[in-house]
């Protein structure tokens, strides 16, 4: 036997950094195959040609294809355009991947910053004053569609020209319960006396209330920690929800370019 036809494992890079082992595993699964194994030392022999094969076997393994995909794959590296296939595939799962990964990467970062900071979150009790109002009632794919509804509403304004107030904004919601979908809101904007208001718009008038009110100071994904800070709160205090949960926009998108200055109070109306 030669060394001019033969190599041995540790004798070239790309041989070793695929390891004992994993050579043993793709001989296992007939993925790459020795040409010879000398019983005696154990050495593994590979033919100069395999050179390339093991390229491909460590690229695919690299970008992650399964023992069972390269193996499938290896016979179609003269074969550039379905293999060019498979690994358009492979790509379009990796980027699936990645994506799935981010959100719940973002779920779990939502996670610890409602896990940590509910206490954090102030509940007071207050009598809101009564308001008249110009507000839209529809339905929303989700509650990050928000801002749909307010550029409906703000529109639907600005055509009847109605003269607005410098009063907090906010937004009813009337489904019982968290919505994974189709959220029934109402987003409403102060206006002033004597204006004339018209469909698409409704005239309405905020009656005076009692609200346990919990102050958000920060982007709007802490809401959903201060909606649980107020369910412990009228639990703990014995009190009953008389009506649908509201947001008062206090300071937003509006008034700032910065979400950590935002400041919103989620108010639930309470006997």
């Amino acid at each position: 036997m030669s060394d001019n036809q033969y190599l041995k494992i540790g004798a070239f890079s790309t041989l070793s950094r695929l390891s004992v082992r994993m050579l043993r595993y793709y001989d296992e699964h007939g993925v790459l195959s020795p040409t010879e194994v000398d019983r005696s030392s154990g050495y593994r022999y590979y033919e100069h040609t395999q050179l390339v094969d093991a390229v491909l076997v460590r690229r695919l393994r690299d970008v992650g294809f399964s023992v069972s995909a390269i193996a499938a794959l290896l016979p179609l590296r003269h074969d550039p355009d379905t293999l060019g296939r498979a690994l358009a595939v492979q790509r379009d799962q990796l980027l699936a991947d990645a994506r799935a990964t981010a959100r719940r990467l973002a779920d779990l970062d939502h996670l610890v910053t409602t896990l940590q900071e509910p206490d954090m979150i102030p509940i007071t009790r207050t009598t809101l004053p009564a308001q008249r109002v110009a507000s839209l009632r529809l339905t929303i794919p989700t509650y990050s569609s928000e801002g749909q509804a307010w550029q409906q509403l703000m529109a639907a304004i600005g055509a009847q020209r109605l003269p607005l107030l410098d009063a907090p904004c906010g937004a009813t919601f009337y489904d019982d319960g968290y919505q994974e979908g189709d959220v029934d809101i109402e987003v409403w904007q102060p206006v002033g006396p004597g204006a004339t208001i018209v469909d698409p718009l409704t005239e309405t008038l905020l009656p005076e209330r009692e609200v346990a009110v919990a102050t958000v100071t920060g982007p709007y994904d802490h809401i959903s920690a201060a909606c649980d800070r107020l369910a412990d709160y009228l639990a703990a205090e014995g009190l009953t929800p008389t009506g649908p949960m509201f947001n008062r926009y206090l300071v937003g998108p509006g008034r700032t370019s910065d979400p950590a200055e935002y400041v919103t109070e989620v108010c639930l109306p309470i006997s």
